[in-house]
C-alpha cells in the first residue's frame, strides 16, 4: 500500500475506529444503494411568475394529486381528494377557510375532532407511503424539528408497545387534537409530504424578467431543501448588474422598462429610477413613437455597449451591433449592413456625431447613480450570491447534460471556435468551463474584462446562454420590421439530429445510448404541434412558456420533467388561476403527462451519481477493513 493511500485510510479510521463500526457503515451504505432512486423535477424559464411557480412547488407538479388518488381511491370521492390535496398545498390558508366555514354555520362550531382525526390519519398514511423511498435517517432530517419525534413515531412505531399499531397511532393523534396542536401538526406533516414527494429540484435557467416577482421566486428557492440552478441569459444579466457591470445594469433597466416590470427594481431591490425618469422627461422633448424613458435608457445602453465592443476585439460577431455612429438625425435614418433604414424617431439630444459612444455628463451621472443603487441593494446581492453558490453554467447529472441555451456549433455540426480573451477554444466543454469561470471572476474580482463578458453571456452571438444575434437597436428604433429577425446559432436547428446530440453528450463524457440533453430558453409551440422531445428522445426542451406572456404562443403554461425510479415523464401544465380560487374551489394546475421512457428495471440509488459516490466510499471502507484485519492499521479503543 502506497504512503498516500495509507495516510488516507488512517484519517478514515478516525471516523470508523473499529472493524465493527466499518461493518455497520458498509451495511448502511449497501442498503441505501438498493433504495429506489428518489424523484427529481426539472423546470426552466420561470420568468418571475411567482404564484404559478409556488403552486407547482406545492402540488409537486401534480405528484401529490397522483399519490392521493392512488392511495385513497376506494375511500374518498373526487371532491374529498381535492380537499385533501389543497390542504397539503396550502395548509394554513385552507385551515383558516375551513374554520371560517364552520364558524359561519348554523351551529357556529369549530372544526370537530372527527374531521381532525380522519384528516391526520390520512396525512400520516400518505407521508408513510412516501417515506418508503428513503432511509429512516433521511426522513428524520426532513421532518420539521418541532414535531420530528411524534412524526417519527407515527411513521415508524416503537416496538414493545403493548398496543396494536393502529391503536398506538390513534392515541398519539388523540393527544395532538386534545392539546390543540392539530393545526400546527397538519402544517408540519404537509411540509414533510411535499419534501418527500420531490427529492431534488433542477432549475434550468431564467428566473428573471417578463413577470414581476423574480425576487419572491428566489426567496422561496433559498428555503428549498435540495436544488441546483443552471444560469439562464436573463439571470446572467442580473448577476452581471449585481457584480458591477454598468452595461448589464443598463440592460436590466432597459428590460424592466420594456416589460413594464419596474417594481422588481424599485420595490423589490430598492433601485430608484427617479433621476433617469426626470432626465428622460427633460431631455427627450419630441413626442413620437417612443416614450422618453424608453429612448433615454436605450441610448445609454447602446453607448455603453459600443464602448465594450471597442474593448474586445474578440467579439467580432458582435461588432456589427455598433450602430449609433450610423444614425443620421437630419434624415432620420441608420445604416445597417450597407442599407439605410428609416428610424422611429429623430430625437437623439445626447448623441454627439463626433463621438457617438461617449456618455453626456447627465447620462454619466445617471449611470453612476444606478451603479451605486445596485451596489447598495443588499437583497439583490443575497439573491445573486445564492445563484453563484447553487448555480453553474451547466451541470452533468445522472447521465444527463443540463444547460439553458446552446452549445455553439458550426453549420456542419462541429463545435464552433470561440475567441475568449487571449485564446481560442475549439471544444464545447472547454468553452462552457471558460464561461462559468469568467462569470465567477466577475463576481469575486470585478475586473472590467470579466464584467464585459457578463454582458456577452447575456446576448452575445456565441453565448451558450443565448446563441443568437440580438438586434435590440433595430427592435427599438427601426421602423422596418424586416431588420428584426435574429439569426440563431446552428445548434437550435442541428440539435434535432441524434448524431449531433451524441457528439455533444460524448464531449461531456456521457453515455450516448442513455443520456439526454435538457434545455430551456426556447419556448415550445405546443399548440402548433411542436414537441419538447427531439432527436429521438436525446434532446428535451422544457421551456413550455411559464410566463403568462407566452401562454397564447405556446398553448400551455410550462413543463416539468419528472425523473423517478420507474420512468422519465414530461408534464405540460395548464394556466394557473389564483390562490383564492384554489382555496375556494380546490382549483389546481392540471397537467397532461407523457411518459418518455419506462425503465425495464426500476432505477435504484446505486444507478445514480450518488450511488457512484457511495460505491467509492464502500471501496475505501473495504480497504480499511482489510487494513484492520491485516494489522496494517490498529483499531482504536479496542
Amino acid at each position: 500500500m502506497d504512503t498516500d493511500r495509507l495516510k488516507y485510510l488512517e484519517l478514515l479510521s478516525r471516523q470508523f475506529p473499529t472493524a465493527q463500526s466499518v461493518f455497520t457503515e458498509i451495511i448502511n451504505l449497501e442498503a441505501i444503494c438498493n433504495l429506489p432512486a428518489p424523484t427529481e423535477h426539472f423546470m426552466s424559464d420561470l420568468h418571475g411568475e411567482y404564484e404559478a411557480f409556488v403552486h407547482i412547488l406545492n402540488n409537486c407538479s401534480g405528484a401529490i394529486r397522483e399519490h392521493v388518488a392512488d392511495l385513497f381511491a376506494d375511500e374518498l370521492d373526487a371532491g374529498q381528494q381535492a380537499d385533501l390535496c389543497t390542504l397539503i398545498y396550502y395548509p394554513r390558508e385552507k385551515l383558516d377557510l375551513i374554520r371560517s366555514a364552520h364558524t359561519a354555520s348554523a351551529q357556529g362550531e369549530a372544526i370537530d375532532a372527527a374531521w381532525y382525526r380522519a384528516t391526520l390519519m390520512r396525512l400520516v398514511r400518505l407521508a408513510r407511503r412516501l417515506s418508503d423511498y428513503y432511509t429512516r435517517s433521511k426522513v428524520r432530517k426532513a421532518m420539521p424539528v418541532e414535531y420530528a419525534y411524534i412524526i417519527d413515531e407515527l411513521l415508524h412505531p416503537s416496538t414493545g408497545v403493548g398496543l396494536r399499531r393502529h391503536e398506538y397511532h390513534e392515541q398519539i393523534l388523540e393527544s395532538i387534537i386534545r392539546t390543540g396542536a392539530a393545526d400546527d401538526f397538519i402544517v408540519s406533516i404537509a411540509t414533510l409530504i411535499k419534501h418527500l414527494a420531490v427529492d431534488r429540484l433542477h432549475i434550468v435557467g431564467d428566473m428573471f424578467d417578463r413577470g414581476a416577482h423574480a425576487d419572491r421566486i428566489l426567496d422561496r428557492l433559498m428555503t428549498y431543501h435540495s436544488l441546483d440552478i443552471q444560469w439562464g441569459n436573463h439571470d446572467i444579466a442580473w448577476m452581471g448588474a449585481a457584480a458591477g457591470s454598468t452595461l448589464c445594469q443598463a440592460s436590466v433597466v432597459r428590460t424592466c422598462v420594456h416589460y413594464r416590470t419596474l417594481d422588481v427594481l424599485e420595490s423589490a431591490y430598492g433601485i430608484s429610477l427617479r433621476e433617469l425618469e426626470r432626465f428622460a422627461d427633460t431631455a427627450y422633448t419630441t413626442y413620437d413613437n417612443l416614450a422618453p424613458l424608453d429612448k433615454a435608457v436605450a441610448v445609454i445602453l447602446f453607448k455603453l455597449e459600443g464602448q465594450a465592443i471597442a474593448r474586445h476585439s474578440e467579439w467580432r460577431t458582435t461588432a456589427r451591433r455598433k450602430l449609433l455612429h450610423t444614425v443620421d438625425m437630419t434624415h432620420g435614418t441608420a445604416t445597417i449592413d450597407g442599407r439605410d433604414y428609416a428610424l422611429l424617431t429623430r430625437d437623439f439630444p445626447t448623441l454627439d456625431p463626433a463621438d457617438p459612444y461617449a456618455l453626456a455628463p447627465e447620462e454619466q451621472k445617471i449611470v453612476d447613480g444606478i451603479a451605486r443603487a445596485f451596489a447598495e441593494s443588499d437583497r439583490l446581492r443575497r439573491h445573486v450570491d445564492f445563484l453563484y453558490k447553487k448555480g453553474s453554467l451547466y451541470r452533468v447529472h445522472n447521465g444527463n447534460l443540463l444547460f439553458h441555451g446552446c452549445i455553439p456549433l458550426n453549420p456542419d455540426g462541429s463545435f464552433a471556435d470561440v475567441e475568449c480573451e487571449d485564446r481560442v477554444l475549439r471544444h464545447g466543454r472547454a468553452y462552457l468551463d471558460y464561461c462559468d469561470a469568467i462569470a465567477r471572476r466577475a463576481w469575486h474580482s470585478a475586473d472590467q474584462s470579466a464584467l464585459d463578458w457578463m454582458y456577452y453571456l447575456w446576448c452575445g452571438a456565441h453565448s451558450p446562454l443565448s446563441g443568437r444575434v440580438v438586434k435590440t437597436f433595430e427592435r427599438t428604433f427601426v421602423a422596418d420590421e424586416g431588420t428584426w429577425a435574429e439569426p440563431r446559432d446552428p445548434y437550435y436547428t442541428l440539435a434535432g439530429d441524434p448524431a449531433v446530440c451524441d457528439a455533444i453528450l460524448g464531449e461531456f463524457g456521457l453515455d450516448t445510448a442513455h443520456g439526454h440533453i435538457i434545455n430551456g430558453h426556447t419556448p415550445v409551440l405546443a399548440q402548433a404541434g411542436q414537441s419538447p422531445v427531439r432527436a429521438g428522445g436525446k434532446l428535451l426542451v422544457i421551456d413550455g412558456g411559464f410566463a403568462e406572456a407566452y401562454h397564447k404562443k405556446t398553448g400551455i403554461a410550462g413543463y416539468t420533467l419528472v425523473a423517478s425510479s420507474q420512468h422519465l415523464r414530461i408534464k405540460a401544465h395548464r394556466p394557473w388561476h389564483d390562490l383564492a380560487t384554489a382555496l375556494d374551489t380546490n382549483a389546481d394546475i392540471m397537467s397532461e403527462t407523457d411518459v418518455l421512457e419506462r425503465y425495464p428495471e426500476p432505477w435504484r440509488v446505486r444507478d445514480t451519481d450518488t450511488g457512484a459516490e457511495i460505491r467509492e466510499r464502500l471501496a475505501d471502507l473495504h480497504s480499511l477493513l482489510d487494513a484492520y484485519r491485516s494489522g496494517t492499521i490498529a483499531e482504536r479503543g479496542v
